[in-house]
Parts: C-alpha cells; sequence; structure tokens
C-alpha cells in the first residue's frame, strides 16, 4: 500500500510541475484584432498598452475609458464603435498589470500608480489641457475618482473633466463585497502565491460568471478572451498585489468619496442592480445619499457588474441621454 502512494505521489508531482507552468493561450483573432489596433507606450520604464481611435470630425470631444479588475480595455469592445461615430476621439488604455500592459513582479501597485499612468498617456497623446469625458468601470471608477481629487487639487498634470460616467464600481467600502477568492488574495500572504498559481480556466470562469447576470452570460469564445488577457505576461501571479486596491478604498475612503461629494463636474452613475459586488438597493441609496449632484440610470433587473457587455445597448442610451443633458 505505501508503494502505491510512493507511486502516485512521482507521477503527480511532475504533472502539476507541468500545469503549474502551462503556457499561456493563444491570442483569439477578435483579440488579436484589439492588440493589432493599439500602440504601446512607456511609463517610468514600463509598457502600457493602449488604444486611440480618431472618430467624429468638426467636434474636439474625446473620452476617455477606464476598465475594471481583472479584465482589460477589451471590455470596450462593444461600445467602442457607437462612441467613435459620437466623439472625436476615443482612448482606452490597459492599466498596469493588466491586459496587454506589462506586468512587473514583485510591484507595490496602487491606485495613485494608475492614476498617473492615466495623467503619463493624457500628456503622451497631447490631451493633458484637453477637457475630457470619461467613462469608468469597477476598478477604473477609484482611478477615476483619484484623477478627480488630483484635478480638485490643481496638481500639475492633472486631468481637466469634461464629465464623470461612472458603473458598478466599489466606490464605498461600507457597501462592497468582494468574492470570496478576492479576500484570501489579497489578505493571506501564505496562500496567495499558491491560489495565483493553481487559478485555472475553470476557476476564472466560474468567478467571473457568478458576477453576470444568469441571462447575461459570456459566450464561451468570451470567457477565453478573458482569461486569455488575464494570462498575457503571466497576470494571474499579480492578482496579489493588484487587489490590494480593495485594502486602499478603505484606508483612503474619505479621500475618493470626499472628491465624489464635492465635485461640481457633471456626473453620472450607470448601474447594473443584480450586481453581488456592489448589491441592490444598498449601494444605489448610498450613491443617492451622498452624491447628489448625480444623476443614475439602474438598468433592467438582470443587468449585473458588467452592464457595457451585459447591455452594451442600455449602456450607450443612457451614457448618451446624460452628454446631451448638460
Amino acid at each position: 500500500m505505501r508503494e502505491w502512494w510512493i507511486h502516485v505521489g512521482l507521477i503527480c508531482v511532475p504533472l502539476v510541475a507541468v500545469y503549474l507552468n502551462i503556457p499561456p493561450p493563444q491570442l483569439s483573432p477578435a483579440l488579436q484584432k484589439w492588440y493589432s489596433a493599439g500602440e504601446v507606450f512607456h511609463f517610468r520604464g514600463r509598457e502600457i498598452f493602449y488604444r486611440d481611435s480618431f472618430g467624429v470630425l468638426g467636434t474636439s470631444d474625446v473620452v476617455l475609458l477606464l476598465h475594471g479588475f481583472p479584465t482589460s480595455s477589451y471590455d470596450w469592445n462593444k461600445i467602442w464603435e457607437p462612441l467613435a461615430q459620437r466623439f472625436h476621439r476615443v482612448v482606452a488604455l490597459d492599466f498596469l498589470g493588466f491586459g496587454f500592459s506589462e506586468k512587473p513582479r514583485p510591484h507595490r501597485y496602487s491606485i495613485f500608480e494608475q492614476a498617473s499612468v492615466v495623467e503619463a498617456l493624457m500628456a503622451h497623446l497631447g490631451l493633458i489641457t484637453q477637457r475630457v469625458n470619461v467613462i469608468s468601470h469597477d476598478y477604473g471608477d477609484t482611478v477615476a475618482l483619484e484623477l478627480l481629487y488630483r484635478s480638485h487639487q490643481n496638481r500639475t498634470g492633472h486631468l481637466t473633466f469634461n464629465s464623470l460616467c461612472l458603473s458598478n464600481g466599489g466606490l464605498f467600502p461600507e457597501t462592497h463585497h468582494p468574492r470570496l477568492l478576492q479576500t484570501l488574495l489579497k489578505d493571506s500572504s501564505f496562500l496567495a502565491p499558491v491560489l495565483t498559481r493553481l487559478t485555472n480556466f475553470m476557476i476564472f470562469q466560474k468567478g467571473i460568471g457568478d458576477v453576470f447576470g444568469p441571462y447575461t452570460q459570456p459566450t464561451d469564445a468570451e470567457f477565453w478572451d478573458m482569461w486569455t488577457g488575464l494570462r498575457y505576461n503571466e497576470g494571474n501571479l499579480v492578482l496579489d498585489s493588484i487587489l490590494q486596491y480593495i485594502n486602499q478604498r478603505l484606508k483612503h475612503r474619505d479621500r475618493w468619496v470626499g472628491a465624489l461629494t464635492s465635485t461640481f463636474v457633471p456626473l453620472h452613475m450607470i448601474y447594473g442592480p443584480m450586481d453581488p459586488v456592489n448589491p441592490h438597493p444598498q449601494f444605489i441609496r448610498l450613491y443617492q445619499k451622498l452624491v447628489q449632484r448625480s444623476t443614475f440610470t439602474v438598468l433592467d433587473e438582470h443587468i449585473s457588474h458588467y452592464p457595457q457587455l451585459e447591455d452594451p445597448t442600455g449602456f450607450l442610451n443612457a451614457y448618451f441621454n446624460f452628454i446631451h443633458s448638460f
């Protein structure tokens, strides 16, 4: 019996070793097209991927898109062309540690650094003095609030907001409910290095699927594209470091919520109410109470945490109504 377990162990050890070093998947044609349409600039020696599309002539309007965790700028693919038909320029980036951008490790990822990445990109594009319309989602919401804070402080190189549209971000720690795996990764220094290597497509698909509505689940190809973007440059191995943003939200709540509640920049919230991370009605009630200058749109009851992917038409209608209101 003892020899049998030894043989099993000898077989399993190399299999596990191979599994933990499995190469990342190849880009799908759709993801390859997105990548090929993008460019790279350098921020403090790190490569940052971005898209910059020129759309409507005769207007100088710019829209900047800030994606969420753990995905990438590809989250905006379903609304990219309609935005290009409305704005002169549509800009998006993959934050440091996400998508096609560099994913250094070890590295102390922070919302402050990501805001500086955005400012550097806009300066690189010659847009730092341009009034910019910002659309953000999830993690990107918090980056947007740091940018808003810097704008209020009139810091050198700050972004100049024309408007800000938020969507399903954990703005308030008291109404934010991170997933179990996120909590384990951000708080367990012992487990995190193991969990980041053990996370596979099935675990990822289950986690992402849980924050989409039951009738708006991604297709198999869309799940795979999200996973491919995460695995690119071994992004799964930096998840624990990036997830410190949840703790940063708590630590800097007054700074970021204060910027949101005191701004005179036109504000809108597009909200998918089935979101288990920012549940209804607690989240939207608190938002209404604290951010009284903002308008908001609650989408259909089956829309969850990724409204721009689950209901791109509803998302665009809400956004264009907001843009035309001021």
